[in-house]
């Protein structure tokens, strides 16, 4: 007796409620998978944008608020800080790497972002065309900007004004796009990079106005080279024991404020991870009423098939056949539905990443391996064993002479 081949047949033979246990127990185990899947992700994306980052300093404000637009360029800053005091703190003995950022306007909502080089070579950013920046009003395009905007190297496009598209036009000055980094799956494949100058020389236009002639408006740029502004700066500690003086001493001795990236983004996961224990619970339900409805189902079928399971009991197939007999219907369920609940997840955190995407937020690989989902189809098979004990036992327990009598 092929086992296999008969408890898939038994199986199919009441498809309405096999679709139906297949569709609940698919759904749980969805559930539970998806968020795994997306919170090792978001995990990942938080993990490659915070390496090496020890603290941001900008505006007093709050901190969550500094990390989200310093460094993963999801909100709005708090303001702006002094670009001196930001180079006297380069000078500090804690501070091992500063990097500055100047924000202010976008290419089509993606911002661009004044810096210097150090800031793609924190990332270990690779350029797939052209060249980093070597003067002002040069721009290198991040791998989702070029591929949305379809900029190459050697063109020339205009910022907006504002961290979201919609802005006024900078069209006097045009930037030119110098080359495009290759997908690093960080932060930076959704930025624009230029030098801190490019975005000091946009807004020194902006506000001089068509009137100025070219000896004019060097002659502003002298007068605001005193009063330079950048948004933040990305600090990289010296020493370990740097994290307990220095952001005290900045929020206390300056005008400025230092939140810590990891403390903010825990706080923020904490937060982040009631809705996903309300969702895996949801699942944890589903699974349950999946169990119940598949020791229905089975118990059910024992009950109809007495006649079948007494005539192959005659024919020479032992009880324990009889019994795998049940199990394997349930197994057939349960390998199913983690077929089905594991793509069913995967395709959930595929439409999750693409709208990430589309509103240029954390980038989810929604195709790799979750260590995590190998739990999955020890959860299923345990479901659908748990439910088909009780019938498989009652199964193996068949009287057959008892059945023939009584027919």
């Amino acid at each position: 007796m092929n086992v296999f081949g008969l408890s898939w047949r038994y199986l199919w033979s009441r498809p309405l409620a096999t679709a139906l246990n297949l569709l609940l127990l698919a759904l749980g185990l969805a559930s539970i998978a998806f968020v795994l899947i997306a919170r090792d992700q978001i995990d990942r994306a938080f993990e490659r944008d915070l390496a090496g980052i020890d603290v941001v300093v900008g505006a007093k404000g709050s901190p969550m608020q500094l990390i989200l637009a310093g460094v993963f360029h999801l909100d709005v800053p708090p303001g702006n800080i002094p670009l001196a005091e930001v180079q006297r703190l380069a000078q500090h003995p804690q501070v091992a790497k500063l990097i500055p950022l100047s924000l202010g306007d976008n290419l089509q909502g993606f911002r661009i972002v004044g810096t210097t080089a150090d800031y793609a070579a924190h990332y270990r950013a690779q350029l797939a065309q052209g060249v980093l920046w070597s003067t002002p009003m040069q721009a290198v395009l991040g791998a989702q900007v070029a591929s949305i905007t379809g900029l190459q190297p050697g063109q020339a496009f205009e910022g907006a004004h504002g961290l979201g598209s919609g802005g006024a036009m900078h069209g006097e000055t045009p930037y030119t796009v110098s080359g495009v980094l290759a997908p690093c799956g960080c932060v930076l494949d959704r930025l624009v990079l230029t030098a801190t100058e490019s975005v000091w020389q946009v807004h020194d236009d902006m506000h001089a106005g068509d009137q100025m002639d070219a000896a004019e408006r060097l002659e502003l740029a002298e007068a605001l080279a005193d009063e330079r502004e950048v948004t933040l700066a990305l600090i990289a500690y010296n020493t370990p024991l740097a994290a307990v003086s220095f952001p005290r001493l900045i929020n206390s001795t300056t005008s400025m404020q230092a939140a810590a990236p990891a403390l903010e983004i825990t706080r923020l996961l904490s937060m982040v991870g009631v809705g996903t224990q309300l969702l895996q619970g949801l699942g944890a339900v589903l699974l349950g009423v999946a169990a119940l409805s598949v020791f229905i189902a089975l118990w059910s079928a024992v009950r109809e098939r007495r006649g079948d399971l007494a005539m192959l009991r005659m024919l020479g197939a032992p009880a324990t056949r009889v019994g795998l007999l049940l199990l394997c219907e349930a197994l057939w369920l349960a390998a199913l539905a983690c077929v089905l609940g594991l793509l069913a997840a995967h395709g959930l955190a595929a439409l999750l990443g693409s709208l990430l995407m589309d509103s240029q937020s954390l980038a989810i690989n929604a195709w790799s391996w979750v260590p995590g989902e190998a739990w999955v189809p020890v959860l299923a098979f345990g479901v659908a064993f748990a439910a088909g004990l009780v019938p498989v036992v009652s199964a193996y327990r068949v009287d057959v002479s008892q059945l023939l009598n009584s027919r």
